[in-house]
């Protein structure tokens, strides 16, 4: 091959496609010639990676998605591996979902006298690897493994293995139902709990627990939703158990971590088997900030144990100027009630018939609020949700023969055996909140809508309810409703994956408003 490679060091996948690409050679004129083979091997020697920016080039984000490929810049991966310089020497490195090489062969410049294993599913990506390889003249110390990263045989070795790289992104819906099983029979074994819907980043975590011995250390970038998401516990427990998390340093989209992703990128340094008091986190606004990823400040283990949702613990927040305070002085933010099974319990009031006192007119779309503006002052275009009492002795007769006419409706289609309902004290009880005088929304890609919301409406978990903590008049109301509209930046929520900005509640209560005297006085 023209950059090097061996035909007897390929797997089966890799060997069609090197035939593949020779029968379209035969067939046609090349798109390249010897003097392109030759600037790409003296961009290798430099210690860049032009067969994966041509493949960047060559292939459009949406096409690379499946498999989770979104390439990392160099200055992040410079900067994981000075963060690994200071850390340890170790006798390997593995790089898993390592696409053209970019962390295996910077740990191999960085630590010569370690092996390294660079593993990924993908055989066009383990034949850009091993092509620069064998430019370098590495494959001596650099082992390239076209498999499963979950699947890897890890030897035991003298000496400790550092893990460094950018697990794929690719959603649950893409993951096999085989290695689903694995995730939650993997995670059962070490007494944790894992759910089927995590993506194949926290699949990777698992797998590098599983292969890792005490000693061992490492340093991964991912998208920073495991940091809040259910399914992200078990990347929560790990770090806080036998995973051993160190920092956590958390790059904001407006950094762009990735060209073809907008995103809140992640860096976790972690040590197999330590338990430090603490784990240190960083709120980064641009990769130039990142260092040695040493800075940050210090959140005690057991501080982010009692919390369901890290990122709020990550942001510092700065100083407020004299006459501001934090949302959160002045309001709770509450999530809507999850109603577990939409088809059941939301409906237009003509299509279900129950009485009267247990239809809520609710807010069940965002996009009702951004239609809405300022103000929701008509409530006829909402839909109503079906909640009622834990106790059903409460209605007469013929309420009740109605009522138990739609729970077996319900039961037919199996809804309370769902989780969300039998979680509940009475499964048919939905638990919604009281009206709350501000909505918001908080998941779009533009900011949240605050709405002032005159007909007392409810509200279902597509947004929030801002609930004051003191007496707070209807005008004081107006006012803030108005301030957060305008001032309200996407900058301020968490980017994930695709683009969504979210405000989780937490981190809406810690936006920075005026006061209630100088909102008055700037009105």
């Amino acid at each position: 091959m023209q950059l090097g490679v061996s035909l007897s060091e390929l797997s089966e996948p890799e060997r069609r496609l090197v035939d593949r690409s020779h029968a379209a050679s035969d067939a046609h004129r090349p798109w390249y010639d010897a003097d392109d083979v030759a600037g790409v091997r003296h961009r290798i020697e430099r210690g860049e990676d032009a067969l994966g920016d041509i493949f960047v080039s060559l292939v459009a984000p949406e096409d690379r998605r499946p498999l989770g490929q979104t390439y990392t810049p160099a200055p992040i991966i410079a900067s994981m591996v000075r963060w690994a310089l200071a850390h340890g020497t170790p006798a390997r490195v593995i790089d898993p979902g390592s696409g053209s090489g970019r962390y295996a062969l910077a740990s191999a410049r960085a630590f010569p006298d370690a092996t390294v294993i660079a593993a990924d599913i993908d055989p066009v990506a383990t034949l850009m690897t091993r092509a620069a390889v064998g430019v370098l003249r590495l494959n001596d110390r650099v082992s390239v493994v076209n498999g499963d990263y979950r699947a890897l045989n890890v030897p035991e070795i003298d000496g400790r293995t550092l893990f460094l790289g950018n697990p794929p992104y690719v959603r649950h819906h893409q993951i096999a139902p085989e290695w689903k099983a694995w995730l939650l029979e993997t995670a059962s074994k070490r007494g944790l709990a894992a759910s089927g819907l995590a993506g194949l980043h926290v699949h990777f975590f698992l797998a590098t627990a599983e292969h890792a011995r005490p000693g061992d250390f490492g340093a991964f970038i991912t998208s920073s939703e495991w940091m809040d998401v259910n399914y992200g516990q078990l990347v929560r427990e790990l770090l806080l158990g036998d995973l051993g998390g160190l920092s956590l340093h958390v790059l904001a989209p407006e950094a762009m971590p990735f060209a073809d992703a907008t995103v809140t990128g992640a860096i976790t340094c972690f040590e197999v088997g330590a338990h430090p008091e603490t784990i240190r986190v960083h709120q980064v606004d641009s990769i130039g900030e990142l260092g040695n990823l040493s800075e940050g400040h210090d959140i005690s283990r057991v501080r982010l144990a009692e919390i369901n949702r890290w990122s709020v613990l990550t942001r510092v927040t700065p100083k407020l100027p004299e006459g501001y305070i934090e949302l959160g002085e002045l309001v709770r933010v509450h999530r809507g009630a999850v109603t577990g099974a939409n088809k059941v319990w939301v409906h237009s009031r003509s299509d279900v018939d129950l009485p009267d006192a247990v239809l809520y007119r609710s807010v069940t779309k965002a996009r009702e609020l951004f239609l809405a503006g300022e103000r929701l002052f008509d409530d006829a275009g909402l839909k109503v949700v079906v909640d009622l009492p834990v106790d059903l002795d409460l209605f007469e007769l013929t309420e009740r023969k109605r009522i138990d006419r739609f729970l077996r409706t319900a039961k037919s289609k199996q809804v309370d055996q769902g989780y969300v309902a039998s979680s509940r004290r009475a499964w048919y009880s939905v638990g919604l909140r009281e009206p709350a005088p501000v909505l918001a929304t908080y998941m779009a890609r533009r900011p949240p809508a605050f709405v002032r919301n005159d007909v007392g409406a409810r509200h279902i978990n597509i947004a929030h309810g801002l609930y004051p903590r003191q007496q707070i008049s209807d005008t004081q109301l107006d006012l803030l409703a108005k301030y957060l509209r305008t001032a309200v930046t996407l900058g301020q929520g968490r980017t994930y994956a695709g683009g969504l900005t979210k405000f989780e509640p937490r981190e809406m209560e810690r936006i920075p408003v005026p006061t209630l005297e100088a909102l008055a006085q700037g009105a």
